[in-house]
């Protein structure tokens, strides 16, 4: 296995535990309507650890990049003979953290998910894959960039660069944020 496949191996763990995390809001939420509270007290619960777990991957995942930064070559989306792209080659979470930051500061610094997101979506629309744009299995509803974006908003939330008392729906830049935003676009400057 060389670097690059280690990083898909990342993204591949990282698209399983997103959906066993999706289940289990499902799961949680019906036990919520037919008030199965012991049901859903557990389930939440398990969400808890999962989203713990989850960001304990994505450090393991940060530490590799960071260790073979210079030695890996960027990973190649290559299509195959269906036509389908290969699993674990949807636009990583971290692609979306520039985006976010970018589409808040312009918005006037907190909005609703949605306009977030439309907003992401237009600055990422060249990049993204077929396999972003298309419905995540386990929720036809929404999209696969959709889903890494709200991934990216939580990760961006624990590093203290959103911030983590927003009213549930509202996406709203840190003053850290905004200086890491300012620190990002210098740095695409001098390049």
């Amino acid at each position: 296995m060389d670097k690059n496949e280690v990083n898909t191996a990342f993204e591949i763990l990282l698209e399983e535990i997103e959906e066993v995390f999706n289940k289990l809001s499902r799961e949680g939420e019906i036990a919520f309507k037919v008030q199965d509270f012991d049901k859903a007290k557990k389930l939440i619960e398990n969400s808890e650890r999962l989203k713990a777990f989850r960001e304990k991957i994505k450090s393991l995942q940060e530490e590799w990049q960071t260790i073979f930064a210079d030695q890996v070559p960027k990973l190649h989306r290559k299509k195959e003979e269906t036509g389908k792209l290969k699993r674990g080659l949807r636009t990583p979470e971290k692609d979306f953290v520039k985006p976010i930051l970018e589409a808040l500061v312009e918005i006037g610094g907190k909005a609703e998910v949605r306009t977030v997101l439309d907003r992401v979506y237009q600055k990422m629309k060249s990049v993204l894959n077929e396999y972003d744009i298309q419905h995540l299995p386990s929720d036809p509803k929404q999209k696969r960039w959709e889903n890494t974006a709200q991934w990216a908003r939580k990760s961006l939330v624990n590093k203290g660069l959103l911030a983590a008392d927003s009213p549930r729906g509202i996406w709203e830049i840190t003053k850290q944020g905004e200086f890491y935003l300012n620190n990002l676009s210098k740095t695409a400057d001098i390049k």
